[in-house]
């Protein structure tokens, strides 16, 4: 199974003491390294300024493509550009476009873009939350305007909800969101009140939420939503922030957890798909939590 990264990932310099930072994706491709000696590891192209204008304005654009900085650049209390920021944004959202391209020239079915910064919480024109450009929403749009799709479906299982995502899908009902989530916790928003033009499904869960109740939430809520819309394609961001590791939130899973969740996607990918799935790289902010979650995941992916 491919996995795309590429070295300028590594460039995108937050800054001493931040917990976005380039550590987290050095265990990623380390840990897959170890566990999958046979690993192909492709570099990822950058997104073309066209692919990003899908589903971003020309504003934010110049910001992120057009500043040079020569040292970091807060953008808001935790969002930063560095030097290196925009070609490491351009190769993480080019990365799943490449890997959508992949998935359907039949060269394989199922692709992970291993990739920082994250980019789910970016909106159309507010790069936020660490995130830059939306790299799963830039995915999606490649895959409805180059492949005509009807259906493709955003499955989110980051801790923190995917405000970007759903704001930018929010009103394309060709693009169903579906995301669990702690909440309360940033961006405090994911309520199930929240459903677009009925594309949308949103289950919060309360901190301290173990296997059990995320586990149900996919099962009896999630799962079938899913299911019901038949997508022709599953984009996932894979934050595995989760895991009770985690730092910056509460929720209480094990990597098996997300190795379980996953092998499900992949089953409903080979139902309605084709079995073409492909997986961004969101948040998780410990090491160890990252490294074990990354091979879970990937196991299920490559079953």
């Amino acid at each position: 199974m491919p996995v795309f990264s590429h070295p300028s990932c590594l460039d995108h310099d937050t800054g001493p003491g931040h917990a976005e930072r380039p550590e987290r994706l050095a265990a990623v491709i380390e840990a897959l390294r170890a566990a999958f000696p046979d690993l192909d590891l492709r570099q990822s192209p950058p997104a073309t300024r066209g692919q990003l204008l899908r589903v971003h304005g020309p504003a934010l654009l110049a910001t992120v493509l057009d500043s040079h900085p020569t040292g970091r650049i807060p953008l808001d209390s935790d969002t930063l550009l560095s030097p290196g920021s925009a070609q490491a944004a351009l190769h993480a959202a080019g990365a799943g476009v490449a890997a959508v391209d992949t998935v359907f020239d039949g060269s394989a079915t199922r692709v992970f873009c291993a990739v920082r910064p994250p980019g789910h919480h970016a909106t159309g024109d507010i790069a936020m939350g660490f995130c830059l450009f939306n790299n799963i929403a830039v995915a999606a749009a490649h895959a409805l305007d180059r492949y005509g799709l009807a259906r493709v479906s955003v499955v989110d299982f980051d801790v923190h909800h995917g405000n970007g995502t759903q704001a930018i899908f929010e009103a394309e009902p060709r693009v169903q969101y579906v995301s669990s989530h702690q909440l309360p916790l940033f961006p405090d928003t994911g309520t199930r009140r929240e459903r677009g033009v009925g594309n949308i499904v949103n289950v919060p869960l309360a901190p301290g939420t173990g296997s059990q109740h995320f586990c149900e939430a996919w099962r009896e809520r999630l799962l079938p939503e899913i299911e019901a819309f038949a997508p022709q394609l599953i984009l996932v961001s894979a934050g595995f922030d989760a895991h009770w590791r985690d730092p910056l939130a509460q929720l209480q899973l094990e990597a098996e957890d997300i190795g379980w969740l996953s092998g499900e996607l992949v089953a409903l990918a080979d139902r309605f798909c084709e079995g073409r799935l492909v997986s961004m790289l969101e948040g998780g902010y410990d090491l160890q939590a990252l490294r074990e979650c990354s091979v879970a995941h990937l196991r299920a992916l490559s079953a």
